[in-house]
């Protein structure tokens, strides 16, 4: 029913910035609270990143915790991560996500997602 398609990823030096861009389909983008997740080479699919449905209210990983910012753009039905001083163990294949709910932005994880995107590759040298 919705499609998320990602976009941004790239070859980053350590200390750099990229911005990641999801563009979603439908006409009920504001139904859902929005993330980023992120999965390693050989990790588990962890969380980044999300906002609510309003984009009111933002909650983040601790280890991106003042270095990343997640908002979004209803009217364009768009989700945006801003990541500034990139680390080489940020990288990671970078996947957004329409959770379940409007809201429970603290506590989404990959187990309540309704829609993933294919992802992006965000590779940061060092």
């Amino acid at each position: 029913q919705v499609q998320l398609v990602e976009s941004g990823g790239g070859l980053v030096q350590a200390g750099g910035s990229l911005r990641l861009s999801c563009a979603a389909s439908g006409r009920t983008f504001s139904n859902y609270a929005m993330g980023w997740f992120r999965q390693a080479p050989g990790k588990e699919r962890e969380f980044v990143a999300a906002i609510n449905w309003s984009g009111g209210s933002t909650y983040y990983a601790d280890s991106v915790k003042g270095r990343f910012t997640i908002s979004r753009d209803n009217a364009k039905n768009t989700v945006y991560l801003q990541m500034n001083s990139l680390k080489p163990e940020d990288t990671a294949v970078y996947y957004c996500a329409a959770d379940r709910s409007r809201n429970a932005i603290s506590t989404m994880t990959s187990d309540g997602i309704l829609y993933w995107g294919k992802g992006t590759l965000v590779t940061v040298s060092s």
